[in-house]
Order: structure tokens, then sequence, then C-alpha cells
């Protein structure tokens, strides 16, 4: 064989290769797990489609897809996927400062609820200590979801926001 004929058994991970290994993928489970993760992937390759990336910003997200190894005859579980959804996502937000919908939010929530605690047990004190660790809980997780919106606003009016 030539190395034409091995170059083009290999198919090289485009954003639409991606996307239509996916819709493939979610056309022949019947899991909810394994389709719920399919449809996170093709949403934000849809999006990333949709976005105005330059040429240089593409070829590296292609070449980070085609090192995931996403196209490989190999059967790959739930896991795996959820695993390199969530390092996809990360590159993303790292390289090209590209958020998912509410991830500030998200974050925010959660940070505030882990602060929140230690304000509840520390400031709070002196009411009962499960009301004073409920009040901080919901004191901190307001002020994160106050702050998170807010930067999530930020982002999408900044055109980072992949929806």
């Amino acid at each position: 064989m030539t190395s034409a004929t091995n170059q083009e058994k290999i198919k090289i991970m485009t954003l639409q290769n991606a996307l239509d290994h996916f819709i493939n993928l979610e056309s022949k489970t019947t899991e909810k797990s394994e389709i719920k993760i399919y449809q996170k992937f093709i949403q934000i390759l849809t999006s990333l489609e949709n976005c105005d990336l330059s040429d240089a910003e593409i070829q590296s997200i292609e070449q980070q897809l085609d090192g995931f190894g996403l196209n490989s005859n190999s059967t790959k579980n739930r896991k795996y996927f959820t695993r390199t959804y969530d390092l996809f996502q990360n590159y993303l937000k790292d390289t090209f400062a590209l958020t998912t919908k509410d991830y500030y939010t998200n974050m925010g929530l959660g940070l505030g609820a882990s602060f929140g605690i230690i304000f509840g047990i520390v400031v709070l004190s002196n009411l009962e200590r499960s009301l004073g660790i409920s009040f901080g809980i919901a004191l901190g997780m307001l002020i994160g979801l106050v702050i998170g919106r807010n930067l999530d606003s930020q982002a999408k009016a900044a055109g980072k926001m992949l929806l």
C-alpha cells in the first residue's frame, strides 16, 4: 500500500468529522447516560462551527480532537467520553477562554456553598449550629449565583460563550 492510501484510511478528526462521529454514536445507543454525553459533544461541536474562529484556532482544536483518538474503532465506554468531554471543555476554556452556558454560575454556586459552610460555622456560630450553617450555605450560594451570572453575562457579551 502507498502512503496516500494509508492517509485515506486514517480519517483526520475535523470538527465536522467529530460531529458526524457523535451523531452516529448517539443513533447507535439506547442508554440514556451515553446519549447525554454524546449530545453534550454534539452541542459544543455545533457551537464551535458557528463561532468566529480563525483557521489556526480551528486547526488547533482539530489537533486536540485528533489527540483524543475518538475515531479509533475500539469500543469506548461512557466513562471515557465523559473524561474526554471534561478535558476538551477545559482545553477550550484554558486556550481560547471559551466557556459553556452557565459555566460560571455553576462554579459560583459550588464555591458559594463551600465558603458558606465556613461562614456559617465561624460567623454565625452564635445561632444554633445547624441554623448557622444553613444560613451560611444559602448566603454563600446567593452571592456565588450573583457573581456567576455576572461573569456569564460578560462572557456572552464578549462572544466567549458556547451555547
